[in-house]
């Protein structure tokens, strides 16, 4: 007698594709509520549409991308059950990177890559995205929702963020108009933004309870280590964008991530100039958010070791030449960004300073 064929479903094997469905459903009107004008169509096409006919009225238009993730964030958020804000991360880190070009980002792609996917769970992630993206002004025109049962636990999920961008090259920015003398600008952080976090998460959270977690603590001025640590990324690129458009004359900016101050300002200099940032004997001029020091007491780190892990206050730095500085404050201050004095560019080999 023959053997009878076994019957198994892309369910049975762990994929819900009507599930799938109802998570596309689920996110459409966040997709929609960030459409620019260039988006051609919607949500369900196999590419997305975006029209490039802006790019005519600019005299060298070049295109900017990036690309990004969360990175231990995410596992934070997840013990929490907490899934309504990371999506602005992802979004923060890939349009704040391709800004400090005098880029104005243009469209947003995502990619969720999940163990069990589940409609509302993954609505409020890209809730998440589309605010991300509306507060910097770009369209969310795709993205992919991969569920990987056998591969991933059920719980867990990883998020990537691809981002493209234009400017006009004559009105580009960066490392080369830097000059000798020009003063340095910083904007404040929210907190810890999205990078630390493996460090962040040996030194504070592990070994926790949910419920302590959510406690309020007094050197946190009464904040939980939960809300602490999970704080979206402050977004900068929109109201960078408006400033530059008004005139703001910045000659280069760094969005400081991973590596902090010390790893990110340099990457906005040219090669014979330094950054000389002031960190005064009792402390820099700026305030440090209460949760970096608690994870720099946490952890105990030395000064150094603190400015190359956190971005100790400093979301962005700008860069512009000294009597420009007042110009370029106003210009931010009426976009919603506040100014604080860092230091200056003086002669070097492209590193950050101290003193």
């Amino acid at each position: 007698m023959a053997e009878e064929k076994r019957h198994v479903t892309y369910a049975d094997a762990g994929v819900d594709v009507d599930e799938g469905a109802r998570a596309v459903d689920a996110i459409k009107a966040a997709v929609a509520a960030t459409n620019r004008p260039e988006v051609i169509g919607g949500l369900g096409g196999f590419g997305s549409l975006f029209s490039a006919a802006a790019l005519k009225d600019m005299e060298d238009p070049v295109l900017v991308s990036g690309t990004d993730g969360v990175g231990t964030k995410l596992a934070i958020a997840q013990l929490l059950d907490r899934h309504d804000t990371v999506g602005e991360d992802l979004v923060a880190m890939c349009v704040d990177d391709i800004v400090v070009s005098g880029a104005e980002p243009l469209f947003f792609l995502d990619y969720v890559a999940i163990g069990k996917l589940r409609a509302e769970h993954v609505a409020q992630i890209v809730a998440g995205i589309a605010e991300g993206c509306r507060k910097s002004g770009c369209a969310l025109v795709g993205g992919e929702m991969a569920e990987h049962p056998g591969v991933m636990a059920e719980d867990d999920y990883d998020l990537a963020g691809f981002v493209v961008g234009v400017a006009d090259r004559p009105k580009m920015i960066g490392p080369e108009l830097v000059r000798e003398g020009d003063v340095i600008l910083g904007i404040p952080s929210s907190g810890i933004h999205s990078n630390g976090y493996s460090l962040v998460r040996k030194v504070a959270i592990e070994g926790k309870t949910v419920e302590e977690l959510n406690q309020p603590l007094d050197e946190l001025g009464g904040e939980s280590l939960a809300d602490a640590v999970l704080r979206p990324t402050t977004i900068y690129a929109g109201a960078l964008i408006r400033a530059l458009r008004a005139g703001a004359p910045i000659h280069a900016m760094a969005h400081i991530t991973g590596g902090g101050i010390t790893e990110n300002l340099n990457r906005a200099l040219p090669g014979n100039l330094d950054a000389m940032v002031d960190r005064g004997q009792d402390g820099p001029a700026w305030v440090i958010p209460p949760v970096i020091t608690y994870m720099v007491d946490a952890a105990g780190l030395t000064e150094d070791e603190a400015y190359k892990t956190f971005n100790m206050g400093v979301g962005m730095s700008v860069i512009c030449a000294a009597e420009d500085a007042g110009r370029v404050s106003e210009l931010l201050a009426a976009e919603g960004l506040e100014t604080f004095p860092m230091g200056e560019v003086v002669s070097g080999t492209g590193v950050v300073r101290y003193r």
